[in-house]
């Protein structure tokens, strides 16, 4: 496009930088030893990124966003950084859920009777869904913090509360 049809503004306009994955006030940024290596692994890649876009001097306006938005991605990870709390799963209770836990359900009622599923509770940045790794604040995390093997729970799943049983819990 001409840049007779961009408003001179437009170019002057600050980036939006994303958001880190939420994390309430006051909690504290638990994370797993995997989920600190997955921010400095970020890190590193960024950095490298920032590098490369400083080096790159083809078109000034575009380089000076791209770097605004590096520099603005980068402060917020130096945060997360700066305030994670490395808990090791293996020094957790063996017998009761906490964070690092990997547990496998049993659906009670309330959904498909006999259905099993396995989650692991890790921090915030290192939740994924399709991973079944759910964030420790997730409502189903919440539910599932301080139940022991054996135990039944209902769980916010929906319209209705599904009952689950814990018949596994393991620590990696």
């Amino acid at each position: 496009m001409s840049r007779g049809f961009v408003k001179e503004d437009d170019a002057q306009t600050p980036p939006i930088v994303p958001p880190r994955a939420a994390l309430p006030a006051g909690t504290p940024n638990y994370v797993t030893p995997n989920g600190l290596a997955l921010l400095h692994a970020e890190l590193a890649t960024l950095e490298a990124t920032r590098t490369q876009a400083e080096a790159d001097r083809d078109n000034d306006t575009d380089r000076t966003h791209r770097l605004s938005l590096l520099n603005g991605r980068l402060a917020l990870l130096a945060e997360r950084l700066a305030s994670a709390k490395v808990i090791d799963p293996s020094t957790q209770p063996p017998g009761e859920v906490r964070f690092g836990a990997t547990v496998t359900l049993r659906t009670l009622s309330g959904g498909k009777v006999g259905f099993e599923r396995t989650l692991t509770l890790v921090g915030v940045d290192e939740a994924d869904v399709a991973a079944n790794k759910v964030g420790f604040v997730a409502p189903i995390a919440r539910a599932l913090v301080g139940a022991k093997l054996g135990q039944t729970i209902a769980l916010p799943l929906g319209p209705k509360p599904e009952t689950v049983e814990v018949v596994q819990i393991t620590y990696a």
